[in-house]
């Protein structure tokens, strides 16, 4: 059950906020435990599930995050208090959702909890990595330099992926550009002139035969063809979801021809910068792995990253088991690693192998999207060019022929 308060503390302020609870009597207990006088305790009522919110459309998104941690880093870097902080950044954050889940983390603060344990209570905002270089900065006494810190990692990781996003939409763009103009020819411009061709009763190209054909099946099959199509790609992803599916998939992408080595250039950038970042923050180096393996997003890099943290605790070094997988961490990382494990610079090599590999990322990206935009340009010419002219062709030697 949840109940708004208003209560006023020993010094007189008023408080204000909102507390879970079984029963009236243990919100006020709660209450009472932090010495505040209660003034109002109402239970909150239910809210219809016709008014209730669709979280979808108040999703907290990555650059949401990457915007409050910034904004967090300076304000508490300018000596600003936490719990202030968080409440002037939840006064200007649009998102409700994430507005309401900030808010409560300054009321766990302001009630005892400690920044790193009320992140943690909301994993699907704040991951393990989040929570770890915070947890690191209370215990170091530089959260102000930690959340400097993250906040500059978080940007890297938002500009990469947008980065990558960005790549797709070019690709998204030709293929829907496709499909529009297939279907508005299928179902509004192809029927009006195969009844034309048909009254000239004169024999038809085999590729305007085929072109009617296809247009025929898709008319008549072409709803069922894509609800088969809807159905096929929730099982996929349900599949996908599923840990069996999450190996099969990621497994494979790294097979592929192109997207696998690109694949790899992301994941590598994003362990050699994450494990970078969480030992600069003071972390052993065990928690370090796991908490990388946990978020790299990827089952067979969280499967030797994981066997490495196992290794590390029996007195092992880390490219001992890196080393073992040349075919997704290759001899160049591992001697890298290698040298930054004998120098005891290990945060700092990985920091530069971050970087190199972040660069590659970039530089396949632009030379993937400069070879892809005139092959999704001919692709496009020959599917719209080659069925105008399955058309053009007949009607040209009908009117040849008078």
């Amino acid at each position: 059950m949840k109940f708004n308060y208003r209560a006023r503390t020993k010094n007189g302020e008023i408080q204000e906020g909102v507390i879970e609870a079984f029963s009236k009597e243990a919100a006020i207990s709660i209450l009472q435990k932090y010495g505040l006088y209660i003034t109002i305790l109402k239970e909150v009522e239910e809210v219809p599930f016709y008014a209730k919110k669709i979280e979808f459309f108040e999703r907290i998104s990555q650059k949401d995050l990457v915007l409050f941690s910034r904004q967090l880093s300076i304000m508490f870097g300018s000596k600003v208090t936490l719990i202030e902080s968080l409440r002037t950044l939840a006064s200007q954050i649009k998102n409700s959702n994430f507005r309401e889940k900030i808010i409560k983390i300054s009321d766990e603060i302001e009630g005892g909890t400690t920044f790193s344990l009320a992140l943690s209570k909301h994993p699907k905002i704040f991951s393990p990595f989040y929570v770890a270089m915070v947890r690191s900065g209370e215990v170091s006494g530089k959260l102000s330099e930690v959340l400097d810190y993250l906040a500059e990692h978080l940007e890297r990781e938002y500009h990469l992926a947008s980065r990558i996003k960005g790549v797709m939409i070019y690709p998204t763009l030709v293929f829907s550009t496709v499909l529009i103009v297939l279907t508005l020819m299928l179902f509004f411009v192809l029927p009006h002139l195969t009844e034309v061709l048909k009254q000239t009763q004169q024999e038809l190209p085999t590729i305007t035969q085929m072109a009617i054909i296809l247009a025929d099946f898709l008319r008549k099959w072409g709803l069922i063809f894509i609800l088969i199509l809807i159905v096929l790609i929730i099982a996929v992803f349900r599949y996908y979801k599923s840990k069996t599916g999450k190996e099969f998939f990621h497994k494979n992408f790294l097979k592929l021809p192109l997207i696998g080595p690109f694949l790899k250039l992301v994941y590598l950038s994003r362990f050699a910068e994450n494990l970078s970042t969480l030992i600069s923050s003071g972390l052993p180096i065990t928690q370090c792995l796991e908490i990388t393996g946990e978020i790299i997003g990827n089952s067979v890099y969280q499967e030797i990253i994981l066997q490495a943290r196992d290794e590390v605790k029996r007195g092992e070094p880390i490219f001992s088991t890196l080393a073992r997988f040349p075919e997704v961490f290759p001899p160049v990382f591992t001697q890298m690693t290698l040298v930054g494990e004998r120098t005891g610079t290990l945060d700092k090599t990985l920091m530069n192998l971050a970087s190199f590999y972040q660069k590659e990322t970039e530089r396949t990206a632009n030379n993937f999207l400069s070879v892809l935009e005139p092959l999704l340009i001919i692709f496009l010419g020959v599917i719209v060019g080659g069925l105008i002219a399955a058309f053009l062709i007949p009607l040209y030697q009908m009117t040849t022929s008078f």
